[in-house]
C-alpha cells in the first residue's frame, strides 16, 4: 500500500436531527441564499417544508432555483447566478443529489467571474478565483459530489 496524506475541506455533519444545525452553519456565512433543488422529491418527503421553516425562524432570506434537471443543463446555472446577483446571496444551499450539488457549486463560482459559466468548463479551473460558500443537504448517495471540488454541467447547445 502507498503512503499518502489527504486533505478534504468539508464539514460533515451527520446523524439523527442534524438538521437542526442548519441555520447556525449558514448564519457564519450571510443572512441570504439561494436554495437549490431538484424537481419536487425534497417538496414530498416533507424535507422542503422543514428546510423553509429552520431558516424563516432564524431571519435567514431565501432565494430560491427549483427544476434543477439531472445531468444540469449551464441555463440553470446562468439563472443560478443571476438569481444570486439580483438578490446579493451571500451562500448557497443545494439539496438533493449530485446534480444539484454540481449546479450549485458552478454557480457559487459563476458568480464571481465576469463572462459566461460555461468559459470555466472551457479554460479550466484557473479562471475560478473565489466563490460563495456553498452547503449541501444530500438526499441520494453515489455521486461523491458533496466531498470534491467537481462538477459536470451539460451544455445541449454544444
Amino acid at each position: 500500500m502507498l503512503d499518502f496524506n489527504y486533505t478534504v475541506s468539508t464539514k460533515v455533519l451527520f446523524g439523527r436531527n442534524k438538521i437542526e444545525h442548519l441555520a447556525e452553519e449558514i448564519d457564519k456565512y450571510g443572512d441570504s441564499i439561494l436554495f437549490v433543488y431538484g424537481r419536487g422529491s425534497i417538496k414530498k418527503l416533507g424535507l422542503y417544508t422543514t428546510i423553509l421553516t429552520i431558516l424563516n425562524k432564524a431571519g435567514i432570506d431565501v432565494v430560491e432555483l427549483p427544476g434543477v434537471q439531472p445531468n444540469p443543463r449551464i441555463q440553470s446555472v446562468r439563472q443560478g447566478v443571476q438569481l444570486c446577483k439580483n438578490h446579493g446571496v451571500k451562500c448557497l444551499l443545494a439539496v438533493g443529489g449530485g446534480s444539484v450539488i454540481d449546479c450549485a457549486k458552478t454557480i457559487a463560482a459563476g458568480v464571481f467571474y465576469d463572462g459566461d459559466p460555461w468559459e470555466l468548463f472551457l479554460q479550466g479551473d484557473s479562471k475560478i478565483t473565489t466563490a460563495l460558500p456553498l452547503g449541501t443537504i444530500l438526499t441520494v448517495t453515489g455521486t461523491g459530489s458533496e466531498m470534491n471540488g467537481n462538477a459536470v454541467i451539460t451544455n445541449e447547445d454544444t
